[in-house]
């Protein structure tokens, strides 16, 4: 049997019709498949790879951990400084408050952390969330996911869960002295790219404030540069009680965080001892990977030309068959009348070599999160392959 064969037999699949593309090699924004075909990706691994495929600075990092050492003992007596070194610079560039960072292995795991943490901390146990919301499909996070679609199948789950509508103010008086903590994307990614207004999110700060609840804000999609700054909680003038990052934190890398202050992160560690642990969070390999993007990242100033690339690309993308487009810096959702004319558009996009995607929550609309190193050419091109898809659908 071949490889497409074998990936099909024993490769645990999670849709009926998987695209089973063979890929062989990604550099940039550029990825080729076993036929030497190449795809312009702008989806980015979903947001995972703001640096693009195998930046050489990247490269360079995880051949030079390689050779000193891999696992060890992650949590535990050791010192290693990958992990580090990581977690310092990741402080040096939050607020004074988030100065502690418990790496994971995925972003899904950060927001199980974070639920335990807020549960310690506080010593209550409702969780709020909002609906359309998308954390991770783990017990613990499916338990706050926005959509009951993707929950039901999996009941029952975790109790004590509440949900309200996302951007709406006068729902905020529902967070209570019985709360232990709001998980909330910055932004609704998988809900179409859907960012709320600045009196909402700091209405929320607020009512947190009042009752004694952590606020928790998801920044796994949005974080590192992709909405325009280094962290998206910035543009709406507030600072979380805990931060969840994961995809773009490991430079290509599997590795998640859930971040607190010191003292909220420290009851982790008695009554029990140990209270939250993982093998391979924070894996040397994967923090060495995600320090050299973040370096690059800031070194290379990506972020500065983020919303000029944003409007670029917007234009590009514009035509009839598109009903609307909302972005958050190079975060954008293409919105068509229906899924079925979405489908036609992405196939006829792959065909001619350009790879996006739908989004769980919004499947009427067209993922676009290419690498922030996507070139303005890139952008044309992609636009021009777009429109090609729009005019033959």
């Amino acid at each position: 049997m071949n490889s497409r064969e074998l990936f099909l037999r024993h490769v645990a699949q999670t849709s009926p019709a998987p695209l089973a593309l063979e890929m062989v090699k990604a550099e940039g924004c550029m990825i080729w498949d076993r036929s030497g075909k190449a795809y312009l990706d702008l989806i980015s691994g979903i947001s995972v790879c703001n640096m693009g495929h195998r930046h050489p600075k990247v490269v360079e990092a995880v051949k030079a951990q390689a050779d000193q050492y891999f696992h060890l003992l992650v949590y535990g007596e050791f010192v290693e400084s990958p992990q580090v070194e990581y977690a310092h610079m990741l402080s040096r560039y939050l607020p004074a408050s988030l100065d502690s960072v418990y790496f994971t292995n995925s972003g899904a795991e950060a927001t199980e952390g974070a639920m335990k943490l807020a549960k310690r901390v506080t010593g209550r146990t409702e969780i709020i969330s909002f609906r359309h919301s998308y954390h991770g499909s783990t017990q613990g996070a499916l338990s706050i996911m926005g959509d009951e679609y993707w929950r039901n199948a999996y009941r029952p789950l975790l109790p004590g869960i509440r949900q309200l509508d996302y951007n709406q103010i006068g729902q905020l008086n529902q967070i209570t002295t019985e709360t232990a903590c709001v998980v909330a994307e910055t932004v609704q990614a998988e809900r179409g790219v859907r960012a709320p207004s600045v009196e909402w999110m700091q209405a929320l700060r607020q009512r947190c404030d009042r009752t004694g609840t952590l606020l928790v804000l998801d920044e796994i999609q949005a974080g590192f540069g992709r909405t325009g700054t280094l962290w998206a909680f910035e543009q709406f003038g507030i600072v979380p009680d805990i931060l969840l990052l994961g995809k773009a934190l490991g430079g290509g890398m599997p590795l998640g965080a859930f971040i607190a202050a010191r003292e909220r992160m420290w009851t982790l560690t008695a009554d029990p001892v140990l209270g939250h642990i993982t093998t391979f969070g924070g894996h040397p390999v994967c923090c060495a990977a995600g320090l050299a993007s973040m370096k690059a990242l800031l070194e290379e100033n990506r972020i500065g030309d983020v919303m000029e690339k944003s409007s670029l690309l917007q234009e590009e993308l514009r035509h009839p068959l598109v009903r609307e487009i909302r972005a958050a810096g190079l975060l954008m959702a293409v919105e068509f009348d229906s899924f079925e004319t979405n489908k036609k558009v992405l196939d006829i996009c792959l065909e001619n070599g350009v790879l996006s995607d739908w989004f769980l929550f919004a499947p009427e609309c067209m993922r676009i999160a290419p690498p922030l190193v996507i070139t303005r050419e890139e952008i044309r091109h992609a636009g021009m392959v777009f429109r090609h898809a729009c005019e033959q659908a």
